[in-house]
Parts: structure tokens; C-alpha cells; sequence
């Protein structure tokens, strides 16, 4: 199961865990981690919004040849899903050819 991890977390929180990632990388551990960072909770919001975690779970389901047919498909406006796949693709979620889901686990931790 492929896993990406979403942190609301300070520049010092996302410099700690790029320190312990190296160290553990030096000692020869072997491991893939998918970790991308937000200042606030609204900033997470706007990349993970409802409609597109809903199209997320369409995707990891079914597969899609366009985004035209992928919009007919979540009955959205092409516009809005078009929009929806590039900031999808910007955040790593969607594969950068077709409309390819590239995880099956999203998490997130919010540092209080």
C-alpha cells in the first residue's frame, strides 16, 4: 500500500523530519516516504477539498482516458475538473501521465 502523508507543520517541524529521513538514509535503511507540508490547515484544505477527494476515490476505482470523460463521468464541469487534476498532479497524487491515483492512503497530522 502506497501511503503520502499530509503535515500542517512550522518550517523547524519539516527541517526536523528532512534531518531524521537523512540520518536514516546514512545508516542504510531502506525506506519511501511521501510527505508534503502546509503552513495551515486552510492552505491543506484548498488542495484536499471534498470534490477532490471525491474524485481521488473515483479514480483509485476506475479508470479514465481524459479528463473530458472523467468529468462527464463525476457529473462536474470539465473546467472545474481540469483545474482539479493539475493541482491533484501538482501535490503528487495523480500520475503525471493519464489519470493514475498515486497512493492508496492519504494521512494527516496537524502539529497543534
Amino acid at each position: 500500500m502506497t501511503k503520502t502523508q499530509f503535515h500542517v507543520e512550522t518550517v523547524e517541524d519539516f527541517g526536523q523530519r528532512f534531518i531524521d529521513a537523512w540520518k536514516r538514509a546514512e545508516k542504510g535503511e531502506d525506506f519511501v516516504e511521501r510527505h508534503h507540508s502546509f503552513e495551515s490547515w486552510e492552505t491543506m484544505q484548498s488542495v484536499l477539498s471534498a470534490k477532490r477527494i471525491e474524485m481521488l476515490k473515483y479514480l483509485r476505482t476506475h479508470q479514465e482516458k481524459s479528463i473530458k470523460s472523467l468529468a462527464e463521468h463525476i457529473q462536474r464541469d470539465y473546467r472545474r475538473v481540469h483545474e482539479d487534476v493539475q493541482i491533484l498532479r501538482g501535490a503528487g497524487l495523480i500520475s503525471q501521465e493519464g489519470l493514475r491515483v498515486e497512493c492508496d492512503t492519504i494521512s494527516t497530522e496537524i502539529a497543534l
